[in-house]
């Protein structure tokens, strides 16, 4: 039987982490090693980035609640508290939404929370 050499399977794989590494500067877009270096870190960040958009998103949403409430001389930790006495079920992104494109239905939630406190 012939010995198998593997030169395709390697230029295979190398054009592929190349392929991921295209658009980077310099050799991290050119040489394998680098390359290689950059695509991993780059799987890094982006998972870590995955992660802290959700983070980020919710800061957003509490602070859009949070500066909603405020007109109606309540705050978020007081709003958000007597929600769940009155078993009012809303996440932070919809109550968000709701602050921005449907003022009369917040102001309701707000004197609703105001009544309980």
């Amino acid at each position: 039987m012939p010995r198998v050499k593997g030169g395709p399977q390697t230029r295979r794989r190398r054009k592929k982490r190349l392929k991921l590494a295209k658009g980077q500067y310099g050799a991290k877009g050119k040489l394998f090693r680098t390359a290689t270096e950059s695509v991993d870190k780059g799987g890094v960040y982006a998972y870590i980035g995955r992660k802290r958009r959700k983070r980020d998103f919710r800061r957003l949403w509490v602070t859009r609640i949070s500066a909603a409430v405020r007109s109606y001389g309540l705050t978020y930790s007081r709003f958000m508290n007597a929600l769940k006495n009155v078993n009012v079920v809303l996440n932070r992104k919809v109550l968000s939404d709701m602050a921005i494109r449907d003022v009369d239905g917040f102001k309701k939630l707000a004197d609703l929370a105001k009544a309980t406190t």
